[in-house]
């Protein structure tokens, strides 16, 4: 079976590769596709923009697909950059656009932090929308009713001063999870997708995946 992963982020199909690798299907990934195109995620949450790209997607290739919107939501700003997470530097009318010096995971890093400068509440959470949606066999009324197989996760924390380690992408280098002095820029991927947003929605979305495909 041929599951479409609807992204073109390196990283993020990297962990989904990692987290998928068990179950007897082959992952590709929009940039295997021809006829490529950019769903635009204009939607208020993170799993309505998760069910926006899952079903224009399988619909357009025919393929069954699994979709995320993922974000950091941090308290002191009032749950921003949310929604806006991967474009949180050239949101204007929330603290002013950051010019992209070296790439947007740093300019978003870069406005975050200034933000929060001098801030002592730095608590923050990534937040994770998993949806599976197989054009095939998905009704109107399946979608209407909560689109069926769909998952979320979770990860508590807080944001650094400043960044710190390599690996993961994002904001991963000045988050760091409750009960851990280093942050997710600082784990190894198994480490990371024990306990990532992504790593508990997607756990769960296989669960259910799994007896679907037995």
């Amino acid at each position: 079976m041929k599951i479409l992963i609807a992204t073109t982020n390196q990283g993020k199909l990297k962990e989904f590769k990692r987290l998928l690798k068990d179950l007897d299907i082959e992952v590709l990934s929009l940039k295997d596709m021809n006829n490529t195109f950019e769903v635009e995620e204009d939607r208020p949450t993170f799993i309505e923009n998760a069910i926006k790209k899952a079903k224009e997607y399988g619909d357009f290739y025919k393929l069954p697909v699994i979709a995320e919107d993922a974000g950091l939501e941090i308290e002191a700003l009032g749950g921003f950059p949310g929604v806006y997470s991967a474009r949180f530097f050239a949101l204007s009318t929330f603290g002013g656009e950051e010019p992209v010096q070296d790439n947007k995971d740093r300019a978003n890093i870069l406005k975050v932090l200034r933000l929060l400068e001098n801030q002592e509440n730095r608590k923050a959470r990534f937040v994770s929308n998993v949806v599976f949606y197989n054009p095939e066999n998905s009704t109107e009324e399946e979608i209407d009713k909560g689109f069926g197989l769909w998952s979320e996760g979770y990860c508590y924390g807080e944001i650094t001063t400043q960044p710190y380690g390599e690996e993961g992408f994002g904001y991963d280098p000045i988050f760091k999870p409750e009960g851990y002095d280093k942050t997710m820029a600082q784990l190894t991927p198994e480490e990371k997708n024990k306990i990532s947003h992504r790593g508990k929605a997607v756990r769960k979305l296989i669960k259910n995946l799994s007896k679907l495909l037995s």
